[in-house]
């Protein structure tokens, strides 16, 4: 079982992912032909030689990029940890890195230290911050590995020792306190190689989480497939990387947008079995957040705020073999809550075997009636009356207050 043993990332429940580098600019497309697969892998996809790509360096300028904003925005949409790709696979470091030349500051007409910004407006705004850092995979680099392609010729421990743990120092001992270090598809990365980088990690900074795609075991919490949600409740420190649309990086032609309802029931089904959501925007090549994204994300802060005491520092839910059709449930210490997301006459938890002391409205505060019972098998359930205009009502939450610590529920009887 994974175990950060740091409680705000237990608590946290939701998090934004960023990702941003010299791709944005290249929207999904380049010299005319658009990449069917996620753009910031358009480099790889495509088979766009490294001395070509890094002449898009030359034209990064992101005038629209203004990190305090959007660390505020973050906070307003109820994120609680941001993590940022400081290098991705094409081996660009978004950050002022003074062992490769191939960064944000020297490389770019912008002569700006990203990560610098948004450290200081997480410092700022109180958000925890944490970094992506592709530790394999380097298409830029001679040495680095590549996804799909022969590397048996390449020298990743001359890799390792010149670009890839230099850089891992340099981001661990320049931006502040990193909350997390998000590492991504270790590929052939031996238990040796994951290890050096766990140990120098702890050694700069020994509150810092290792996400489990260091590979080889050594991950302080899982990570999901992206956009996977386990089945049922995961025991353990877990996390489910998504996107908005089917891209991470930005690509003008993607706009398979889900809705802010499916995202709001998503971050309740993910918070109600155990995980947290790490939900990502990719901005353009100016910086920009894409208009939809913020709308989404506007949307779902408000379900968010509102309801924020069902959704934070809420724990694992025991599995009820009864489906739900309503809604969702999460539940934290003596407290049980059930997320509304269609309208129903009445809120009914079948198969519980909890004493009620109350029941009301998170975002009235109103008391409401309920019955605590037993069905006509012999289970327990709880019905709770609502007020005749929340029975046309969709997205709130209801809380209930328990004698017992944890949802108690049994076995459906045969």
């Amino acid at each position: 079982m994974k175990d950060t043993k740091q409680q705000w990332f237990k608590d946290a429940k939701f998090g934004l992912f960023i990702h941003w580098g010299l791709y944005s600019l290249l929207a999904g497309e380049y010299k005319g032909e658009k990449t069917d697969h996620i753009a910031e892998w358009i480099m790889n996809h495509l088979d766009i030689p490294a001395e070509e790509y890094e002449k898009l360096a030359e034209q990064f300028d992101p005038v629209n990029f203004d990190a305090d904003a959007l660390v505020k925005q973050a906070r307003d949409w109820g994120m609680r940890y941001i993590v940022f790709t400081s290098k991705h696979h094409e081996g660009f470091a978004m950050y002022h890195s003074q062992c490769s030349p191939y960064n944000v500051a020297d490389a770019t007409p912008c002569k700006r230290d990203i990560l610098k910004e948004l450290q200081l407006a997480c410092e700022k705004y109180g958000m925890k911050l944490g970094l992506y850092y592709s530790q394999a995979q380097d298409w830029h680099d001679p040495d680095g590995y590549v996804a799909k392609k022969d590397n048996s010729q390449k020298n990743y421990r001359e890799y390792l020792d010149r670009k890839c743990l230099p850089q891992l120092r340099e981001i661990l001992t320049n931006y502040g306190e990193i909350a997390l270090i998000w590492f991504d598809t270790p590929l052939a990365t031996t238990p040796e190689e994951s290890e050096e980088m766990a140990r120098l990690v702890k050694e700069l900074q020994p509150n810092c989480i290792i996400s489990g795609r260091i590979g080889n075991g050594l991950g302080e919490y899982m990570t999901t497939g992206d956009n996977f949600i386990p089945r049922h409740p995961f025991e353990g420190d877990w996390e489910v990387p998504a996107t908005l649309n089917d891209t991470w990086g930005f690509n003008k032609d993607d706009h398979n947008w889900k809705d802010a309802y499916e995202i709001i029931q998503l971050l309740v089904k993910i918070n109600s079995r155990g995980g947290n959501y790490l939900l990502n925007i990719g901005p353009d090549g100016t910086g920009r957040v894409p208009e939809e994204s913020i709308k989404i994300l506007s949307q779902v802060g408000n379900y968010v705020k509102t309801n924020e005491e069902a959704i934070f520092a809420t724990k694992r839910v025991p599995v009820n073999p009864y489906e739900l059709t309503w809604g969702e449930l999460t539940c934290k210490d003596y407290h049980l809550y059930a997320h509304v997301f269609h309208k129903v006459p009445r809120v009914e938890i079948l198969n519980i075997e909890n004493k009620v002391k109350r029941a009301y409205l998170l975002e009235t505060g109103q008391e409401l009636e309920f019955i605590v019972g037993k069905t006509c098998e012999g289970d327990g359930f709880i019905n709770v009356e609502l007020p005749e205009e929340y029975k046309e009502k969709t997205y709130y939450c209801i809380g209930l207050e328990l004698e017992e610590e944890t949802p108690v529920f049994h076995a459906i009887r045969e």
